[in-house]
């Protein structure tokens, strides 16, 4: 059969009904000043706490300037002096077993299981936020007692170890940051928590009390090291790592679903209501399962008989963060296939795949129509609202026709005539309602992308049309829009590294090799595309990308090496 030519008409945009009517009420722009919908907060312990931290950094201050440390030492003592009058064989027996936890192998041991348990779950962010609270702990403790030089208590029988200076106790300050932290990344929020708490203040009067009996530290040592260990966590975690935002839970999921229920979903409902003007009434997750890279959403909104539904694709900063790890791992493994540029804000995220939604509307394309963004925290969290698909299935769940055959393949040449590519193109990214094809997800959508990243977009759609018919049915009908060489060029482009990873999970679970069917009916084969690109930029990535393992082992012997 002979092959059709290279001059092939554009494809025709596909005729489809618009959105049922949504109601909409007067938007309301938030006053200057006024918080967010989803502000983050210390709250009031919070506050209370960096505030007597300031305390401690002032008290320091006065007593050097004004020379009343004589003065400080011998409070210290008089206090040391009255416990030592307690003193006896069997309370001594008890006061060095009740120390054990300021001790240097139960801290490392507190260290390294929150380590093993936050990696074990995948819980970065709070173990990135442990980490460094760890390490602003631990330095600014020590550099305290080095520019400080407090000697221990004298004047008093010290019973146990010790050694370094004494202000701030630096045991007893990392014991309280460790406690806190192991708190706040591994113990659900509420009651559980609540608990937790309760337990850390139980276990550092203990730990207190001991060193006290013994005489190890002064009590303004102590005082000193207990807010400083108590006030660095408390905010850094409440700010980096909000509840509502990075909750701690043990169940199955992936990282990238955020949670949608309590102050974030209520934050959602007004947001739609101040700035799209939609009347929402139930957010509820949609489809989990087909999306890695974001929180997508079924939106319950009130319409002009009922009530209606939108889509809203949640995305938060985590995101952002994500996709540039994921990009700079494509680099490290395969260089310059495509373009790897991260998005350095959420908010450049949103806008970007709203503005290609719009695109993809005006060339015809059949796409969810955009609704407009809105913002939930600025530059933290924003929603991305679209048309809802009511009754859409999957393509693997849909049986297909012909019809449905050609129009996934005209979507892909009419994404080559507009010069755009989807990067994305999947079962769980490919629906069809009453006979109609819809292309959604567009947020890796790349404008103007190489022809190799345009053939592989027409090999995925191929084969994903192919898993609910046939190689051969496929096949025709793409040389009708498509010549054999650009046919050929598109598999010769594609292997493993190129489909998404559902995709590559549905090949394997089909009985049969499509991969090898299509090979089979090309008239004639092209060479296969070369994977692999080098370059100066893929080399200094590798170089800082070791550079960057060989540093965080050393911070992490550093931390198990750490004075205490």
């Amino acid at each position: 059969m002979a092959s059709p030519p290279h001059a092939v008409p554009e494809a025709d945009p596909v005729r489809r009904p618009g959105p049922p009517g949504i109601q909409r009420v007067r938007r309301r722009r938030r006053p200057s000043g006024e918080p967010p919908p989803l502000p983050r907060h210390l709250n009031a312990s919070g506050r209370w706490w960096l505030g007597l931290s300031a305390a401690v950094f002032a008290g320091w201050a006065a007593v050097v300037v004004t020379d009343e440390v004589p003065l400080v030492d011998l409070a210290d003592t008089r206090v040391l002096q009255a416990i030592a009058t307690l003193r006896s064989p069997g309370l001594t027996t008890v006061a060095e077993a009740a120390g054990v936890l300021a001790t240097p192998p139960v801290v490392h041991g507190l260290w390294l299981t929150n380590l093993a348990v936050l990696v074990v779950f995948r819980r970065w962010h709070h173990l990135f936020t442990w980490v460094g609270v760890a390490l602003v702990v631990v330095n600014l403790g020590s550099l305290a007692t080095l520019l400080l030089r407090r000697p221990r208590p004298f004047e008093v029988e010290l019973l146990g170890s010790w050694s370094g200076y004494a202000m701030p106790s630096l045991p007893v300050t990392v014991l309280s940051a460790f406690l806190v932290s192991t708190v706040y990344a591994l113990v659900p929020a509420g009651r559980s928590r609540t608990i937790g708490k309760w337990v850390v203040v139980g276990l550092l009067a203990v730990t207190v009390a001991s060193r006290l009996y013994l005489a190890q530290d002064h009590p303004s040592g102590i005082v000193a090291g207990v807010v400083l260990g108590v006030a660095t966590p408390l905010a850094a975690f409440r700010l980096m790592t909000p509840n509502d935002v990075h909750p701690v839970r043990y169940r199955r999921g992936r990282p990238a679903h955020l949670d949608v229920s309590g102050a974030r979903g209520e934050a959602i409902v007004r947001a739609l209501q101040d700035q799209l003007g939609l009347l929402a009434t139930e957010v509820q997750p949609f489809h989990l399962e087909g999306s890695g890279g974001s929180t997508p959403l079924r939106i319950t909104v009130k319409a002009e008989d009922g009530e209606g539904f939108v889509f809203g694709k949640l995305y938060a900063a985590t995101h952002v963060r994500s996709d540039r790890w994921f990009k700079l791992a494509r680099t490290l493994l395969y260089g310059g296939l495509e373009d790897e540029k991260p998005f350095h804000t959420v908010r450049r995220l949103v806008q970007y795949e709203d503005y290609v939604l719009r695109l993809f509307t005006d060339s015809g394309l059949p796409v969810p129509q955009p609704m407009g963004i809105v913002e939930i925290t600025p530059e933290r969290e924003y929603l991305l609202v679209t048309e809802f698909l009511l009754g859409a299935q999957e393509i693997g769940d849909a049986d297909i026709d012909d019809a449905v055959v050609d129009q996934g393949l005209a979507v892909v040449r009419r994404m080559w005539d507009i010069g755009v590519a989807h990067r994305d193109v999947k079962p769980a990214n490919v629906l069809v309602r009453d006979g109609t094809l819809y292309l959604i997800d567009s947020a890796f959508a790349e404008i103007r992308p190489s022809p190799w990243r345009q053939a592989v977009d027409l090999a995925n759609m191929m084969l994903v049309l192919a898993l609910r018919t046939d190689a051969a049915r496929v096949h025709a009908r793409a040389r009708v829009r498509f010549s054999d060489e650009e046919i050929a060029e598109a598999f010769a482009a594609t292997r493993g590294m190129t489909m998404p990873t559902q995709l590559r999970r549905c090949l394997r679970a089909d009985s049969r090799d499509l991969h090898a069917d299509f090979l089979g009916l090309l008239p004639y084969r092209l060479p296969p595309v070369r994977m692999q690109r080098w370059s100066w930029r893929r080399v200094g990535l590798s170089l800082l990308a070791l550079l960057g393992l060989v540093l965080a082992g050393l911070v992490a012997a550093g931390l198990l090496d750490s004075p205490l």
